[in-house]
């Protein structure tokens, strides 16, 4: 039996397009039960439709109370043993959080540059090192417990464009390796 996931993305995909080929080349035993987006433009909706995964379009609404409850109502259905918040520029509700396991892929070396910004941080800071991570999210912005790590160089003639590029790649194959290794013990535990 397979573990069931459900993606949370915001933008162009590539990260949800690492899980799709992951599991539709058989590396990654997990059904994607579907790709929820906050943005109906988002490009990983038509990565998903293109991959044959289902997806639904949650707009934020100016009642953020509302937004979160019909999220949860929808997520409960859907039941997932994990959500996978892979590019989703929302920061979700303490309840959410509280609610289903939830991991997260963010691109610096946390607990190093949280927020929004990391790489322009990173850069800012004359980091050498920065990378990407996944980690459990909690309640706070990139403040759960990391899972998992890749480092990736800050070269001399890097701008926020080219170092977030390989940062992106890193970041797909850890978010792939982190999934195998942690979808296994979802499944034997029953969560």
């Amino acid at each position: 039996m397979s573990a069931k996931i459900v993606i949370l993305a915001s933008g162009q995909g590539s990260l949800a397009q690492a899980i799709f080929d992951a599991v539709q080349s058989g590396g990654l035993n997990a059904q994607i039960l579907e790709v929820i987006s906050d943005k109906p433009d988002a490009q990983v909706l038509q990565r998903a439709t293109d991959s044959g995964i289902p997806t639904f379009v949650h707009p934020m609404q100016k009642d953020r109370l509302r937004w979160d409850a019909q999220l949860i109502e929808h997520m409960d259905a859907l039941a997932p043993d994990l959500v996978v918040s892979a590019g989703f520029m929302r920061i979700l509700s303490s309840y959410f959080v509280s609610r289903f396991k939830i991991i997260n892929t963010h691109p610096a070396l946390l607990p190093l540059f949280p927020g929004a910004h990391p790489v322009r941080d990173a850069i800012a800071a004359g980091a050498s090192v920065t990378g990407a991570s996944v980690h459990w999210v909690d309640a706070g912005v990139d403040t759960g417990e990391v899972i998992a790590q890749a480092p990736v160089e800050v070269l001399p003639s890097d701008d926020e464009s080219t170092l977030h590029e390989r940062i992106k790649i890193a970041e797909r194959g850890l978010i792939v390796a982190t999934l195998k290794e942690l979808l296994p013990t979802l499944e034997n535990n029953g969560v």
